[in-house]
């Protein structure tokens, strides 16, 4: 194992972002598990049938004084917006939402919601402090129970992909077949109790807001390793992905200028003010832990967000782009360092495998990641470049610095920030890392993030047809005015310069 931290990780950062600017309130484009403007929730899993047996519990933590508004939006797996509720949080709040109560019996939180005219404690502000917040006492009418004729198309839509909500536009391509309802949540600070989703343009004109207050954690109750027979598992629990706004601040519908070449909102943010929207951008590549096999039957999913394909306004069948998007590269190493890869090769529109959806758990035994290679082995790890390859249909934002295959060609757009680079911009990801193992009676799981070899600033990494696997600085790295140990700059590639804003 030892030789595992021998291995040369390198890649090629491009140059040409916009430069760095302030760094008050812990600006940065490194994603962390600090008070953030959205929370993302990378996979939920709910059994309908029988909750108990499988459900996913998440909840959200208001870190200052003053009231804040939680807009809660849950996703199918191809990143289709199936329903949208507010969570009122009085000062220093927190509040709990177990899934299943929300997509069985249609309870937000129970006995009767979170609104306005919940009584503050006594160091919290009073519910009409936020100045950011419009109406908030107009949240007094949050609802603590959804109809059972819109839960009844949710259901359905989180487990067949079938959407067909009372009074709304049908669908029938919104997500994949499950027995299961599987997707994913986002969580915004906004600035009233809105029923509108990060695909209308009018959610960032109007309702967002970019207060970093929130903190949030989840558990996966009765986890199993995908696509196996094998019995629940207790729990597995994680932080919640935490998106800082930067820079941070201001009333809904501020237009500030931000360094980041672009944001987690990016597919979504309206074309006619791309500047909108200031959430950190989430980084593309990742190295995953996993332990497959051995006496004690441990297996491990891979839990993988990726930033969808299909913009607003599309139509419904365009969402199955959103099934099959193809991965950049997976390469797996065991324990001896042997590898084996599966990739796409190419620049734009590369086909074949693998592909995944917006949001899945996949065991590592599964035909979506490469064999382990012939030998006594159970254990390694994987590099995952989870990025599209390129693929210009996920934003209008397409040339972000680097490349993904030997055919990058200069490009002429600008990032946010407005220095013209060249490559297409990475496509975002949020990976995890669940093991599980018996013990004697006992079942064992956990559940960690993995480790981002780079960030959301970052460019695009070259296929390892062209470049080995990197951190995204490069290696071996030589700030200006040193050398390296042996007294040579022969071997310096990079100087760590990720634009942090």
């Amino acid at each position: 194992m030892s030789k595992l931290l021998a291995i040369a990780l390198v890649t090629v950062m491009a140059t040409g972002y916009a430069s760095a600017g302030t760094r008050d309130n812990d600006d940065s484009c490194d994603v962390k598990v600090t008070p953030a403007a959205t929370l993302l929730l990378p996979y939920f899993e709910v059994n309908l049938t029988n909750p108990a047996a499988r459900t996913t519990i998440f909840s959200i933590t208001n870190v200052t004084r003053y009231p804040q508004i939680a807009h809660v939006t849950l996703w199918t797996d191809w990143a289709y917006p199936v329903l949208n509720f507010n969570v009122f949080l009085t000062g220093y709040d927190v509040q709990a939402i177990n899934l299943a109560d929300v997509l069985v019996n249609g309870i937000v939180a129970p006995p009767n919601g979170t609104t306005s005219a919940t009584t503050p404690g006594a160091l919290s502000a009073s519910n009409s402090g936020n100045p950011n917040l419009r109406s908030p006492l107009d949240c007094g009418g949050v609802p603590g129970n959804v109809p059972q004729a819109i839960m009844g198309a949710v259901r359905v839509a989180l487990t067949s992909g079938v959407f067909k909500p009372p009074g709304g536009p049908a669908c029938s391509t919104a997500g994949g077949f499950h027995a299961n309802a599987v997707g994913y949540a986002t969580i915004d600070v906004v600035a009233s109790c809105t029923s509108r989703t990060p695909l209308d343009p009018l959610y960032y004109t109007t309702d967002l807001l970019y207060d970093n207050v929130l903190i949030g954690d989840y558990q996966q109750l009765g986890a199993t390793p995908a696509g196996t027979d094998a019995g629940p598992f207790e729990a597995g629990g994680n932080p919640m992905v935490h998106i800082r706004a930067v820079p941070e601040g201001g009333g809904a519908g501020s237009v500030v200028g931000t360094s980041l070449p672009f944001t987690f909102y990016d597919l979504y943010t309206p074309a006619t003010n791309r500047v909108i929207d200031r959430r950190q951008p989430l980084p593309a590549t990742y190295a995953a832990r996993f332990v497959q096999g051995g006496t004690s039957a441990f297996a491990t999913n891979i839990t993988m967000w990726r930033e969808a394909e299909t913009r607003p306004g599309a139509s419904c069948a365009s969402y199955v782009n959103n099934a099959v998007m193809v991965i950049g590269e997976i390469i797996r190493f065991d324990e001896h360092e042997n590898a084996t890869t599966m990739n796409c090769f190419g620049f734009f529109g590369c086909g074949g495998p693998p592909t995944l959806p917006a949001t899945a758990t996949i065991n590592t035994a599964s035909a979506s990641f490469p064999f382990i290679a012939a030998g006594p082995d159970v254990a390694g790890w994987i590099y995952l470049n989870a990025s599209n390859c390129g693929n210009t249909n996920y934003s209008v934002t397409t040339d972000i610095g680097g490349a993904q295959g030997p055919t990058n060609k200069p490009g002429n757009l600008a990032p946010k920030g407005g220095t013209t680079v060249y490559g297409p911009r990475p496509s975002q990801a949020w990976i995890t890392v669940s093991m599980f193992g018996r013990l004697e009676t006992n079942s064992l799981s956990a559940e960690f993030d993995a480790a981002s070899l780079g960030n959301g600033c970052s460019p695009a990494a070259f296929l390892t047809a062209s470049r080995p696997i990197a951190p995204a600085g490069g290696t071996f790295v030589c700030p200006p005015g040193t050398t390296l140990t042996n007294g040579t700059t022969t071997l310096c590639t990079g100087t760590n310069g990720n634009p942090t804003p």
